[in-house]
């Protein structure tokens, strides 16, 4: 047949893809046949900024293996073998992040008088990139249900970790997985975080938990955007595409065997722009995979948005309980801990003990050097108290004041830290503190050990003005 006479006839960008039928039922190469001349001329683009080799860059080669001009993608594979080899009709909207537009997929099988090979035409049209925008594929009425089903959960009135722990379990079951879990990606601090997770108990998966703390854990989840090549998801289904993985990254493929893992599906977690993560699905049911793909890509944006709303929510507790000066709990945690204790249904006996630490000379160094030295004087205070006081609340009471809430002390071990921090102190040319402290019996009496901890702290510091009057205040 005259490929290239067939192609021409499309008025949208169209090719005629190739795909390698191997005995076992799989797929071997895929090529562009040919295209017309608008399909042609979009090979740049799709290259998508990669770097290619010099023979690579020359003009348009009939029945190339795709990769010549596009990077690998499993999942366009994926599409390839089902339309040409399984002769389904493909109809899809790609969204992947190593295009500046969004790309409505058609594809349809063509006849083919090679037994060894398939053939389909795949027509693409460009859209501008809409990342608020659901995809506008069609879905089918299961995946609507499902997930609607599942989606809708994240708005109930339960405590987000339960809620997303839900969420995953029915992930996992739409899946048919062994695992499924979703991953944070702090890229600031380079740490992960599980924010739920979901096992099939009778899984021979091997996961430590603690592997997400280690540094080098991190680097295997950073090295995931690579893998995926600007592709919208990962979805590895055999040991072909695990061969895959092998070669573009060794080190990922050596954890996912020491893991026993065999197959996985990886979504991207996106929200206005800002990468949180990734939903993952591993061993899942190959029979489902193009029904996985679906719910996973509908899914994730759900699951992404109410992620992102609930770290701004967070974002704002923290900032209203935290000083951002010192980076320590502020005067409004303060009232509501105190406040808290102070009017607690039950009483009963404890071994707490509250600190009060004041800076002397801090409106001296304001006058007269100004107030970002004496912002670094506070600084400075602030992490020797969170050196000092470690697991213990630290609360900024004031402009030049601290009060620190010990749980399990005594006056003689809260004497010792307060000697600790004077110590301390010396090591910084700025920072002088005065102290005082109080046992809490009862937690009810916390306003009087506040009271007699100030107390305490007033004498230390006309001490300290005595032996050192240049620090005291002026009027």
């Amino acid at each position: 047949m005259d490929w290239k006479n067939f192609a021409d006839r499309f008025e949208p960008m169209t090719c005629v893809l190739s795909v390698e039928k191997k005995a076992d039922g799989g797929y071997g190469t895929v090529r562009i046949v040919t295209g017309n001349e608008k399909y042609i001329d979009s090979l740049a683009l799709a290259a998508g900024g990669v770097e290619m080799d010099s023979d690579k860059k020359a003009e348009f080669v009939p029945n190339s293996e795709y990769t010549r001009y596009i990077p690998k993608d499993l999942n366009f594979e994926d599409v390839c073998y089902r339309c040409a080899v399984l002769k389904q009709p493909i109809h899809n909207v790609v969204r992947a992040s190593r295009y500046p537009f969004d790309i409505i997929v058609f594809m349809v099988p063509m006849e083919s008088d090679d037994e060894n090979l398939g053939y389909c035409t795949f027509t693409q049209v460009l859209l501008p990139k809409d990342d608020d925008n659901l995809t506008e594929q069609s879905i089918s009425q299961e995946t609507a249900r499902e997930v609607i089903s599942t989606c809708i959960k994240l708005r109930e009135d339960k405590p987000f970790p339960e809620i997303m722990q839900e969420v995953i379990e029915d992930i996992r079951s739409i899946c048919g997985a062994d695992y499924c879990s979703v991953l944070l990606m702090d890229e600031n601090r380079r740490t992960c975080s599980s924010l739920g997770q979901s096992k099939d108990p009778g899984s021979p998966l091997v996961f430590e938990p603690e592997e997400l703390k280690e540094d080098d854990f991190y680097g295997i989840v950073e090295s995931w955007q690579d893998t995926m090549a600007g592709s919208f998801c990962l979805i590895v289904r055999d040991r072909n595409d695990m061969a895959f993985i092998r070669e573009k990254n060794p080190r990922w493929y050596q954890t996912l065997q020491r893991a026993g893992v065999e197959r996985l599906v990886l979504y991207p977690l996106n929200s206005h722009g800002r990468f949180l993560g990734y939903i993952m699905a591993i061993n899942f049911d190959t029979e489902a995979t193009e029904h996985i793909r679906e719910t996973l890509e509908l899914t994730s944006f759900f699951i992404a948005s109410e992620i992102a709303n609930n770290q701004f929510i967070d974002q704002l507790k923290m900032l209203n309980r935290t000083d951002l000066l010192t980076g320590v709990l502020n005067r409004n945690a303060m009232n509501a801990r105190v406040s808290e204790l102070s009017e607690a249904p039950c009483d009963s006996p404890c071994r707490m003990g509250v600190v009060f630490a004041d800076m002397n000379g801090l409106k001296q160094v304001n006058d007269l050097q100004g107030h970002s030295a004496g912002d670094l004087m506070l600084k400075n205070a602030a992490m020797i108290l969170q050196s000092t006081f470690v697991g213990d609340e630290i609360y900024r009471a004031g402009g030049d004041e601290f009060m620190i809430l010990l749980q399990e002390t005594d006056p003689e071990d809260m004497r010792q830290r307060i000697a600790e921090i004077k110590k301390k102190s010396v090591l910084f040319d700025n920072v002088s503190f005065a102290a005082g402290c109080s046992p809490l019996n009862s937690r009810r009496e916390i306003r009087k050990a506040l009271a007699e901890a100030d107390a305490d702290m007033y004498g230390d510091k006309q001490n300290c003005y005595a032996l050192h009057p240049e620090l005291q205040r002026r009027r």
